[in-house]
């Protein structure tokens, strides 16, 4: 199996700064795709930003120019930095993961989420 551990979630205030990390373990094969999802509550979950086939890094528009995602292709590791936080960040931030795995074919993987909060 594959899990999914979160790291890096806590309290700011809004104009501060967080960054997030997201390791990936188990029957790994290679990793299709992984980024960060939240959920505010009340609210449905979105995309905040992945990695998708090719590489390429895409972003939800409420975060572009403050949060950045980046990867440690070696260490099976996704981070999230986040910047300028706005009290509508809050949220609990999830990690996904599409995988191949050795034994069981392509698994999506959830972590167990951290949470993010914002004072204003």
């Amino acid at each position: 199996q594959v899990q999914l551990v979160e790291s890096g979630g806590g309290l700011v205030q809004a104009g501060g700064s967080l960054r997030l990390s997201c390791a990936a373990s188990g029957s790994i094969f290679s990793i299709n795709a992984m980024g960060w999802y939240r959920q505010a509550p009340g609210k449905q979950r979105e995309l905040v930003a992945g990695f998708i086939s090719g590489g390429r890094a895409n972003y939800a528009d409420s975060v572009k120019g403050r949060f950045t995602i980046s990867r440690d292709n070696a260490k099976n590791t996704v981070y999230l930095q986040m910047n300028s936080l706005k009290a509508e960040d809050t949220a609990v931030y999830y990690c996904n993961a599409d995988v191949m795995t050795y034994y069981h074919g392509n698994l999506e993987v959830w972590g167990q989420g951290t949470l993010v909060t914002v004072s204003s």
